[in-house]
């Protein structure tokens, strides 16, 4: 996905002229400085998605565009989309006529010019160097609220337009040369639920931007700005050789696979649900095309559209990096934009990876997870060693009421699982793939906000049966302890996450609408904000993950200890695995005939 700018930077290669030992030095300070932004952010936040579930991103990009570094502990839906938010933040202010200046910071939220989704808001700090624009620092988060039509801006059903989801931010200057733009703080405080959390989390983003800007500063007054960019080159060229020579190991051909989201299953149109996101994948040497066509078309007034730049690219280079570099084998490896130039992505316009303006994409979330698990289900016949059976997705739960005539907030994101893989099983209770977010701890919940956390363990008879079995995930049952309400983005209640090598199916999640005496409803699984009352439960299952290789083939004593620590029963254990279990221990004369029977 070249464009200009790396066109550009690469005519002003001078990376021959760095030594490799002065290079990784500089690399490592980079990522210091990436993870000092991240811890600074996370310290300084105000609301429980940042703070504790690490819902945020932050990196360091050049003039040209590039990443140079990212924060490694947190999620790479945040700071995998930074470059593009950058070059998103510069189209729309050439458009403009507008001129950078020192002293600046920019609010950007355009999902349609590099931004992940509405609630995803990044704010941009350019660096100057005697007067010449070398850089910029940059945090992402996702934001409690942005001024949705629902409490908390998730689990949106139906959403006419872009318009629907909330603030637009495009390119908006909150300091200008150095000058608080008062108007705009105001504006966000009037527009936005719980705004003393948001704009508290908002200024705490722009505070970390402006430590990276200054430690990047830092950084070239002591090498030099040539030194600087002689070493990033020479950064890209390393991540994009290993990369390459990883591409080149697949045998060369076209492999493709089909997975399906739920959409929307209480619809009664079928343009809504049981969605295709197809995955092409050819390639040929050092280079590897993606292709997405046969995905979908794109939903004009449901919000589960994914923006191309922002989420679908990120998912796809996410995905590709952990199959292809994984680090157990690789070890550290520079995370920035050299990693991604061989790789094409092509989608075309119009499709759910592919949407066109105005069409809304706050609830991109899960159906992102999906493009990334489609990728891995493709690559599988290549290389089997090298991937998971299918992925367990998520959901996201926006709790919210009143109190004190204050709007609360609570954003909690409901883990998912790993399908198992070749000598290990699938992780269990994780959130996967590109999210890579933190659980909120039970002690913060409920010191915070009006709900109880009746039951959290995970989930029985969850993970799909193979040799390496699937991760399973959790059962959080959470009780309103006033009048309040929630909505919820998930999806996997209707299609099991694929079994791999003779491995079973996964288990699909389910979610539990609990009214106590008036009895329970089953629920789908994107939910528009629904009242709840106080005493009344939601209960969620999560997804399990595939299976890899055939069950008979596990080992028995694997089998037992899954059997004690309560993850099955030892009637799963007999008809799934083939090992009957007596008394506490394996029978091996049982399970010898019971496995030769087929």
């Amino acid at each position: 996905m070249d464009d200009a700018r790396t066109t550009e930077a690469r005519r002003d290669s001078n990376a021959g002229a760095i030594h490799p030992v002065t290079a990784s030095v500089i690399q490592g300070a980079l990522e210091n400085i990436a993870i000092e932004m991240g811890y600074k952010l996370m310290r300084m936040s105000y609301s429980s998605i940042i703070r504790e579930s690490e819902d945020f991103g932050a990196a360091l990009v050049d003039r040209h565009c590039r990443q140079l570094c990212e924060s490694k502990q947190s999620t790479p839906l945040q700071s995998g989309p930074i470059p593009g938010y950058v070059s998103g933040i510069l189209r729309e202010m050439e458009q403009r006529g507008e001129e950078i200046r020192p002293g600046d910071v920019i609010m950007h939220n355009d999902a349609y010019n590099g931004a992940s989704h509405g609630p995803d808001v990044g704010f941009c700090v350019p660096v100057f160097h005697r007067d010449q624009l070398v850089g910029f620092s940059m945090t992402t988060a996702h934001h409690l609220d942005i001024g949705a039509l629902a409490p908390g801006s998730c689990g949106i059903v139906e959403a006419v337009d872009a318009y629907a989801e909330g603030l637009q931010f495009k390119a908006i200057k909150v300091y200008d040369a150095g000058r608080r733009n008062d108007a705009v703080w105001q504006l966000l405080r009037d527009n936005i639920r719980v705004s003393d959390l948001v704009v508290g989390d908002m200024e705490a983003q722009v505070a970390a931007s402006r430590i990276g800007a200054d430690r990047f500063l830092e950084l070239i007054e002591r090498h030099g700005l040539e030194t600087i960019d002689a070493a990033a080159e020479a950064l890209f060229d390393h991540s994009e050789r290993l990369m390459r020579d990883a591409i080149r190991r697949l045998p060369d051909g076209e492999y493709s696979a089909t997975t399906y989201i739920d959409g929307y299953l209480d619809d009664p149109d079928p343009a809504y649900k049981d969605l295709p996101i197809k995955a092409t994948i050819r390639v040929a040497d050092d280079e590897l095309t993606v292709d997405l066509t046969g995905t979908a078309p794109q939903l004009a007034d449901r919000p589960i559209n994914m923006p191309l730049v922002g989420t679908v690219d990120v998912a796809i280079w996410l995905v590709l990096r952990s199959i292809l570099l994984d680090s157990d084998v690789y070890g550290h490896i520079p995370q920035n934009s050299g990693l991604t130039r061989p790789i094409k992505i092509v989608v075309p316009e119009g499709t759910l990876a592919n949407p066109t303006f105005p069409a809304p994409t706050i609830a991109r979330f899960c159906p992102g997870n999906a493009v990334a698990d489609a990728i891995m289900k493709a690559l599988a016949p290549a290389v089997p060693n090298q991937v998971s059976a299918g992925v367990g997705n998520l959901s996201v739960v926006a709790f919210s009421g009143m109190k004190d005539s204050q709007h609360w907030v609570h954003m909690e994101i409901f883990e998912g699982s790993y399908g198992g893989r070749s000598g290990k099983d699938g992780m269990d209770a994780v959130d996967t793939l590109y999210a890579n977010t933190r659980n909120n701890p039970i002690e913060d919940i409920e010191s915070h906000v009006p709900l109880r956390v009746d039951r959290y363990e995970l989930r029985e008879e969850g993970g799909g049966p193979g040799q390496w079995r699937g991760g399973v995930s959790t059962i959080r049952e959470i009780s309103f302890l006033t009048d309040g309400g929630a909505a919820v983005e998930g999806d996997g209640h209707k299609f099991e996450p694929w079994g791999f090598e003779g491995g079973a199916d996964g288990r699909t999640a389910e979610l539990i609408y609990d009214q106590g005496e008036a009895g329970s409803v089953s629920l789908p699984s994107k939910v528009q904000y629904k009242p709840i009352r106080a005493g009344e439960r939601l209960i969620c299952r999560g997804a399990g993950g595939g299976g890899y290789g055939r069950p008979f083939d596990r080992d028995p004593q694997l089998v037992l200890d899954d059997v004690l620590d309560g993850l099955y029963s030892a009637e799963t254990a007999r008809e799934s695995y083939g090992v009957v279990i007596a008394d506490g221990a394996v029978d091996e004369i049982a399970t010898e005939t019971r496995r030769a029977g087929g």
